[in-house]
């Protein structure tokens, strides 16, 4: 099989511009995937939002030109389905898929109920593979495009003291995923990244940011000594979206203000 066709060498100036290139981001209706969306469209993109909040989807269109909502359960496979054709029927392609829509719990592991844990792993790891597959149809067949994974450093290394076995073996499993389907598409031209990011702003994360006590256990233990602020973000999401990063695929950059390198 030959490889697929190397795009045209950007200038350095241009290396991380999207123009005419067309986003879905999963979980768009706040926190991360709100910024995302903003992100990739500041970059020329054309972005599809998709959540499962109609309103704040709306919102967030009425603020980014040219964004198109999309309400969407990630965990409904009729769902993903219909955020393709749509993104498809719109813009007639697929050129980036980011996969950040997740939820968490703390439960000790021996109190979980199976039916949250099964709940977690069917919308942060099942929802990524079965979008990453329909979207990756479609980008196979131009040899070209990109899917990020939201992982976490949780996906990583453990949480404990803090009480997320589900969360943890999902982000686990979304961190081999990204593996396993960037070796087998990487020859059709279709690279697959992840983002493994520490503390940052959002609601799943507010707990652990907002409360003292678990503050200063963050502090304590992140090198940087802060949690990070959501531009930080910004500079590896475009890299992994954009012609910068075309040599690189199966791989997770951690964004953690050094936790996983303690």
């Amino acid at each position: 099989m030959s490889s697929p066709a190397v795009r045209e060498i950007p200038a350095p100036a241009e290396i991380f511009a999207l123009d005419g290139r067309v986003a879905i981001v999963t979980g768009a209706s706040s926190g991360l995937g709100d910024r995302f969306a903003r992100v990739l469209a500041a970059a020329g993109a054309r972005v599809v939002g998709a959540a499962r909040r109609a309103d704040r989807l709306e919102r967030l269109a009425s603020e980014v030109d040219g964004l198109e909502p999309c309400t969407c359960d990630v965990s409904v496979e009729a769902d993903l389905e219909q955020l393709v054709r749509f993104t498809v029927e719109r813009f007639g392609q697929i050129d980036i898929l980011v996969n950040n829509a997740g939820i968490g719990g703390a439960y000790p592991a021996e109190d979980e109920p199976a039916e949250h844990f099964r709940r977690v792993v069917d919308v942060n790891l099942n929802a990524v593979f079965t979008l990453s597959q329909l979207a990756a149809r479609r980008m196979l067949e131009r040899e070209s495009g990109s899917i990020i994974n939201i992982a976490s450093m949780y996906g990583l290394v453990g949480a404990a003291p803090v009480a997320q076995a589900s969360y943890c073996a999902s982000k686990g499993g979304v961190v081999n995923l990204t593996r396993e389907l960037g070796a087998q598409w990487a020859r059709r031209g279709v690279r697959v990244n992840g983002l493994a990011p520490g503390f940052f702003p959002s609601e799943m994360a507010s707990e652990m940011i907002d409360d003292e006590r678990s503050a200063k256990y963050l502090r304590r233990n992140t090198p940087i000594g802060r949690p990070g602020m959501p531009h930080e973000l910004d500079g590896p999401l475009l890299f992994l979206a954009s012609d910068a990063s075309s040599y690189m695929t199966g791989q997770i950059l951690a964004v953690d203000g050094g936790w996983t390198a303690r």
